[in-house]
């Protein structure tokens, strides 16, 4: 019964920017007293106003899957992952991967990576008025100046994860997981050569025959879908022979 008559006091309405837990803790005192008189010996602490009081709801703010659902069809991921090859080189494996299709529209091998060399590939994935209207990132010190200046003259406004935060960077997150776990654990990569043609094999199956379950189970090129009457299914070698790609062929 109290807890209702504080929730319902007028000076709770009346101050919806949550004044003070002291400011409001005495004038309900005073209500109270000037109702029922000193003698109640009623005393109402700090702590069970702050307790019952009624907090306004406020709209949250965008969160960051948001942020990523509305700008689907505009955002471009960027990061890289390492490969060691057969001989103990460690080589930088560059991805920019579009949101909206999946697909990757650049893919590049180095053994030295600079934030010059990083400015360049940007370049050559969006020549002319390709460039995407947001690229998604971290905060790796391969993205210094250079690269930061190079992306700005290309009109991209840079969207930069938390410290320490893959999750926030989902999408090439998981493709960098797909790549290591649908072809390059499979193989033992001899060098720098040898790793771009893996890969590029592998990109020719993951555009044309990798199905997602985020595109309607289609493949980021999207593919017909063929009726039972055009033929046997045939299965065709993908990533020398680790996939495979089937398709209905009359006899």
């Amino acid at each position: 019964m109290f807890a209702t008559t504080i929730g319902d006091a007028p000076v709770l309405r009346q101050n919806p920017e949550r004044p003070s837990r002291r400011l409001i803790s005495g004038q309900i005192d005073e209500r109270i007293n000037h109702a029922h008189g000193a003698q109640l010996g009623i005393t109402v602490s700090e702590r069970t106003v702050s307790r019952l009081l009624r907090r306004p709801r406020r709209p949250p703010s965008q969160t960051w899957r948001t942020f990523l659902t509305n700008h689907v069809g505009t955002l471009v991921s960027i990061d890289f992952f390492t490969v060691s090859t057969l001989t103990g080189r460690v080589l930088f494996v560059l991805v920019l991967l579009a949101h909206q299709r999946r697909r990757i529209v650049h893919l590049n091998v180095t053994e030295h990576p600079t934030a010059v060399w990083t400015a360049q590939q940007m370049i050559e994935a969006f020549p002319d008025d390709t460039a995407p209207r947001w690229l998604l990132r971290d905060r790796d010190s391969i993205y210094g100046d250079p690269f930061r200046r190079r992306v700005a003259s290309m009109g991209i406004g840079e969207g930069v994860s938390s410290p320490s935060s893959p999750w926030q960077n989902p999408y090439a997150e998981r493709l960098i997981g797909s790549i290591r776990r649908e072809c390059l654990d499979h193989v033992i990569v001899l060098d720098e050569r040898h790793l771009r043609r893996v890969l590029a094999r592998y990109m020719a199956y993951y555009h044309g025959a990798r199905t997602h379950l985020s595109l309607e189970k289609d493949s980021p090129t999207p593919r017909r879908i063929q009726a039972s009457t055009e033929g046997r299914v045939v299965a065709f070698a993908e990533v020398g022979g680790l996939h495979h790609r089937y398709e209905r062929r009359a006899a």
